[in-house]
């Protein structure tokens, strides 16, 4: 017998879950600069492949219950799991070759575009209402003045063709992470469990990404150190954030939700002012001034679809 008392609560709960995961991301490029002798694309492979096994093992009784609705859903399953796995390959090499503003401010910039198109050109649900719009345009104003707001770095005529790949890998990282947030959603509208949802694509994604790391993770317990940092990246914001995002998504639309989690790069600039040590100017402080209105915006007036019942 089903129930809908997960999910009757105000839809704010979700919209502070996803808030909640968003910081736990943004402590992501703090950490792991702490292992500067490891590959980043071995880092997120670790984190997003354990974390997924992980969630799978949480749940367990989920995946076995929705057994038949997940087979009948693999596809959706499938596209999640590939959308997982290029995100951390895609975002990693878009920082690496456009840099960590450029790259990080295209791939969180471009998810809620490829979320809502996603959902219109599928879902046939429309997100473009004015107060999305206005709040999308006042997130990604505060993303350009917090990635720009040190000092421009200096590009020479042979960076442009790197820096054009980065921008494109970014693209594809945001499109990716939209691809996950989708399937997701779809699903649970479908029946499955959010656990169950979210796990299943998880543990596909693993099956990508761990043997990467025969190639790339050479350096990934080679000391305490490291290894502390990938299990943190693993069992904290890969496995915890994602958990919290799955809760997030039962009663929000996965265009409110990819644009909630632009206070991930705030966050971020937060932990690498104060522990790391970088500058942040005054159109830095004015861009998580424009952030913090349009988590405002999203919080308070997005419109949310009808709850999803589900089996607790």
């Amino acid at each position: 017998m089903t129930t809908a008392t997960a999910n009757t609560e105000n839809p704010q709960a979700g919209h502070i879950a996803i808030l909640l995961a968003s910081f736990l991301w943004g402590s992501t490029g703090t950490v792991a600069s702490f292992a500067h002798d490891v590959s980043p694309l071995a880092i997120g492979a670790f984190a997003m492949g354990v974390g997924g096994l992980l969630q799978a093992l949480v749940a367990l009784k989920n995946l076995q219950r929705d057994t038949r609705k997940l087979w009948r859903l693999k596809a959706y399953v499938v596209l999640g799991a590939l959308g997982i796995a290029v995100y951390p390959l895609t975002f990693y090499s878009a920082m690496h070759l456009a840099g960590v503003a450029i790259g990080t401010v295209v791939t969180i910039g471009s998810a809620p575009f490829a979320s809502a198109l996603l959902e219109w050109l599928i879902s046939k649900k429309s997100p473009f209402n004015r107060i999305w719009l206005i709040s999308l345009l006042l997130g990604l104003l505060g993303m350009l003045l917090l990635a720009f707001s040190g000092a421009a770095p200096s590009q020479s005529t042979s960076d442009q063709m790197g820096v054009m790949i980065g921008i494109l890998l970014g693209l594809i990282a945001g499109a990716s992470y939209a691809l996950y947030a989708w399937t997701g959603k779809r699903m649970m509208e479908e029946g499955v469990h959010s656990k169950a949802a979210m796990s299943s694509m998880f543990v596909v994604s693993a099956l990508i990404l761990l043997p990467s790391l025969i190639i790339i993770g050479d350096q990934l317990f080679a000391n305490l150190n490291n290894i502390s940092v990938a299990l943190y990246m693993a069992g904290v914001p890969m496995f915890l954030g994602y958990v919290l995002f799955g809760f997030g998504l039962k009663t929000t639309q996965a265009s409110t939700a990819t644009v909630l989690t632009l206070f991930e790069p705030v966050v971020a600039a937060i932990f690498a002012v104060t522990i790391v040590g970088e500058q942040l100017g005054v159109s830095g402080w004015l861009g998580m001034a424009f952030i913090g209105v349009c988590l405002w915006l999203q919080t308070r007036t997005s419109k949310q679809t009808s709850p999803i019942p589900e089996t607790p």
